[in-house]
């Protein structure tokens, strides 16, 4: 690589050099990290630089591994995609009838976001298993005391006939994958994904019962400048967005990405192809598989919460691979992404 790329390249991440919450970024080629770089800070109180080993909160490009998690147990013969969410979640209402774990990945299950039906003045945080109490009730499970809401809970739509993207299906299919392992979604990723493929910092963080090692904290612009915003309601909630990573850790995934070391040839070709038959709606969208968003020859994925914003592009064919990471709420990371690929992408 010249001195004329990396010179192009750091014009377009211009925005996150400085003192202010920056961002790493990552392109991977064949396996071989090509850029590997940080920018600017990755936590402003104690003014620590943002390096190639900084995990940021990946937000909902954890979706990629829930649904990993979901097809390695379907390899193993113990999920089915066509298994209703209600064998394995049986306390869901009555209304997830017909939603099968296939919908939930592919977000054609029509089940209300879990964010909708959160009280407006609600000052904890939910979980995974508070989802299904929710869709339920409209309450955290340990909410005893509390207004449900005044509209009766129903679906958008009948499940399979139209496409919305869905955390409320992401944070299901993490409870589906403890119902179905017998043991912790969060230790299931650890021995499963992150430890086979050498992701060693990778975590789904809980707070109080993991650490993230060089972490960086969410910062959201205000009028008197930064403000850390790291942790919000949602922030718990593991299946749709609750895994840190650094690009040196995601270097191992793209890697895996190219080998197809943890899925079978046919769970791999499910996860990548078009799963949804109708319309996404959605800019650079033409389908959703399991996990990844399909736009022709790539492959992709956004991770938005409060004060991280994340991109991750994967050209299979080109074996190539674009991730940056930012810790804080503004630019949008994807045409920058975007811009730095074409630097690497064949005419």
């Amino acid at each position: 690589m010249g001195n004329d790329t990396m010179t192009a390249i750091d014009g377009h991440m211009q925005r996150y050099a400085g003192d202010g919450p920056g961002a790493a970024l990552l392109v991977v080629r064949d396996g071989e990290a090509l850029v590997r770089r940080g920018y600017g800070l990755g936590d402003l109180e104690a003014r620590t630089a943002v390096t190639p080993a900084t995990r940021f909160r990946l937000a909902s490009v954890s979706k990629q591994f829930t649904a990993t998690a979901v097809l390695l147990l379907v390899d193993d013969g113990v999920l089915r995609l066509e298994d209703p969410v209600r064998r394995w979640l049986p306390s869901l209402p009555m209304y997830a009838d017909g939603v099968t774990l296939h919908h939930l990945l592919a977000h054609t299950g029509g089940l209300p976001d879990y964010e909708d039906l959160m009280a407006a003045d609600f000052s904890g945080q939910v979980h995974d298993a508070d989802v299904v109490c929710l869709l339920a009730d409209g309450l955290p499970c340990d909410a005893a005391a509390g207004t449900p809401p005044a509209a009766a809970i129903a679906p958008y739509f009948a499940p399979g006939s139209a496409y919305r993207y869905s955390n409320t299906g992401y944070a299901l299919l993490a409870r589906v994958v403890e119902m179905a392992s017998g043991g912790r979604y969060a230790d299931f990723l650890q021995a499963r994904i992150f430890a086979p493929v050498g992701m060693d910092g990778a975590v789904a963080f809980e707070d109080g019962v993991s650490q993230v090692a060089h972490r960086a904290y969410g910062h959201s612009a205000a009028a008197d400048g930064w403000q850390r915003t790291d942790q919000s309601s949602t922030s718990a909630v593991l299946g749709d967005g609750g895994i840190y990573a650094s690009i040196d850790d995601l270097t191992k995934w793209a890697a895996a990405l190219d080998d197809g070391r943890l899925l079978s040839p046919a769970s791999r070709a499910r996860m990548v192809s078009a799963q949804s038959s109708t319309p996404t709606g959605e800019a650079d969208v033409d389908a959703y598989g399991y996990g990844w968003r399909l736009h022709g020859a790539l492959m992709w994925h956004s991770g938005e919460t409060i004060g991280f914003r994340n991109v991750i592009l994967h050209w299979p064919r080109q074996r190539l691979t674009v991730v940056l990471l930012s810790n804080r709420n503004d630019p949008e990371p994807y045409a920058t992404a975007r811009a730095i690929a074409a630097l690497f992408l064949a005419p």
